[in-house]
């Protein structure tokens, strides 16, 4: 599989599909506090995407997976498959969803506080935002691959967090995961990777770990959880590379920080 670089009129489709996937997050905000299932918060975004939208919840049996979306709760990083577990209070939830609209996709994901939630938490989560948003500031023209991922991983680790390095970034946009993969840690037998291009389309969304970077999956095949059992969070976006620098396709007017 090889790079794909989108054209104008591709690009304006994967912006329809980003916005749509972002006013889901935007919607599924107000559902998510103490008491609520997160099989609950599926079948909310299923009917919302597929009813509302018009579009098609990309997760449901891709490759099998059983749900419209991932729902991944405290020390789950990510994949969280939604079921009978219900929130309670001073968890932390990630919520990645993805839809098709017009053949391609959108992809995001973004983290929430249920209830009230302690100093530590919040700090991890906001933590992980700014490496987000630091990965997404190097995207521009001329620019390579390894830059994202040494930016993520040296603010990351000099805030006394850890880079998951098992699941990275993803080109997208016909095709739900393409080339290339986008890691958020610097691999030295890489170097800085592929040159940034304008067309090119990708996810930037970095897992990190309040405590050791190790990971372990769940018998389920999807689930992947902290090996220490350490809180974990993730945000992303899909950004798309421009002739002068980056546009993020996935941004909304309650997420309108970046």
């Amino acid at each position: 599989m090889s790079i794909s670089l989108k054209n104008p009129e591709q690009i304006e489709k994967m912006r329809v599909a980003g916005r749509l996937a972002s006013q889901v997050l935007d919607m599924v905000g107000a559902h998510i506090k103490p008491g609520v299932s997160t099989d609950e918060l599926d079948r909310i975004c299923h009917r919302f995407i597929t009813e509302e939208q018009q579009a098609i919840p990309a997760p449901l049996n891709y490759k099998g997976f059983p749900r419209s979306i991932c729902t991944s709760v405290n020390n789950v990083v990510c994949h969280g498959i939604p079921g009978p577990k219900v929130l309670k209070d001073g968890d932390i939830i990630n919520v990645d969803i993805t839809v098709i609209k017009d053949g391609f996709h959108g992809d995001t994901s973004r983290m929430f506080h249920v209830g009230d939630t302690g100093v530590l938490a919040h700090r991890l989560v906001d933590v992980t935002y700014q490496a987000m948003k630091l990965g997404i500031e190097m995207v521009k023209p001329g620019a390579y691959l390894g830059d994202i991922g040494k930016a993520i991983q040296k603010f990351v680790e000099a805030e006394r967090y850890s880079v998951v390095r098992e699941y990275c970034g993803h080109g997208i946009g016909e095709r739900f995961h393409e080339d290339p993969q986008v890691l958020h840690y610097f691999d030295p037998s890489r170097g800085r990777g592929e040159e940034l291009l304008p067309g090119m389309t990708f996810t930037i969304e970095p897992m990190v770990n309040s405590g050791q970077r190790q990971v372990r999956l769940l018998p389920d095949g999807w689930t992947v959880v902290t090996k220490d059992r350490s809180l974990s969070a993730q945000w992303e976006h899909t950004v798309a590379v421009t002739d002068s620098g980056y546009e993020i396709m996935t941004i909304s007017s309650a997420d309108a920080k970046l």
